[in-house]
């Protein structure tokens, strides 16, 4: 099971804000989220990794889908 955390239209800390809520507080191994900016990217792929998990980025006009997956 996964869960989708749509950020896009926010500026950070706010994507990554919502990611680390979603760590902390669901169950589900996968987490995907989309965000419109290179930032928000970078920044929510970076928090993720730190968090220990896989992030694949794909790309779809002007807006990312990263695909989190915990890791352990």
């Amino acid at each position: 099971m996964s869960t989708t955390i749509d950020a896009r239209g926010l500026s950070c800390p706010q994507p990554v804000l919502m990611f680390m809520d979603a760590v902390k507080s669901l169950p589900d191994k996968e987490i995907i989220v989309l965000v419109d900016t290179d930032a928000s990217m970078e920044n929510v792929s970076r928090a993720a990794e730190n968090k220990n998990c896989t992030v694949t980025v794909t790309r779809q006009a002007d807006e990312y889908s990263l695909t989190i997956v915990r890791n352990g």
